[in-house]
């Protein structure tokens, strides 16, 4: 007899042979790589110094108004959600401290707010795609820079919709104003712009 694997078995096993298959390419090919609920994104350009340099801004003037045990994390590793089948790798995470501790990716639901900057090459991934899998990874607080445009938005309040978990509260800025992150307000001013 012969027992298929159910759909979230084969859902998870195709998340694992993406997941395996990115970590024998790493340092193989440039760019960054993503997996989404449609599959693997590849982010080919490196950013570059304005998308660089609006991610330092931002991380440097969250951490002066936010509270010493959080942190507005740059680096590695990524959040991954398994049984959703997601890995992403934000610009900037806001988590607690001790929720860094430990191994493996960190938890998306222990995460305050995601925040990305929109790549130049690719700026679906940050508009849609990610507009898509933030929630339903359960991240509260998703908040977009724009340096083609000089906006952006900030995503919250999660709610069910027949196509999943979505955002519901959507309030856009422009750059010069200021832009309030779960519980906290920074400047946009300064913010370098694609040329």
């Amino acid at each position: 007899m012969t027992f298929a694997p159910d759909n979230a078995q084969r859902d998870i096993s195709r998340y694992r042979a993406m997941r395996e298959f990115l970590r024998s390419m790493d340092d193989t090919l440039p760019g960054k790589f993503e997996i989404t609920k449609e599959g693997i994104v590849h982010d080919m350009m490196s950013p570059g110094r304005p998308h660089e340099l609006t991610v330092l801004r931002v991380r440097k003037r969250l951490e002066k108004v936010m509270p010493e045990e959080l942190v507005a994390h740059t680096g590695e590793p990524d959040v991954e959600d398994e049984p959703e089948g997601i890995m992403r790798h934000p610009d900037i995470i806001v988590i607690a401290e001790a929720d860094m501790e430990g191994d493996g990716s960190f938890d998306p639901r222990t995460l305050i707010a995601a925040i990305e900057v929109v790549s130049r090459s690719n700026p679906d991934n940050d508009w849609v795609g990610k507009t898509r899998d933030y929630p339903l990874l359960g991240i509260p607080v998703y908040v977009i820079f724009d340096p083609r445009t000089g906006s952006g938005a900030v995503l919250s309040d999660i709610h069910a919709t027949p196509d999943g978990p979505r955002y519901a509260t959507r309030k856009e800025f422009v750059y010069g104003e200021d832009v309030t992150i779960a519980d906290w307000t920074i400047s946009t001013e300064q913010l370098p712009r694609y040329s």
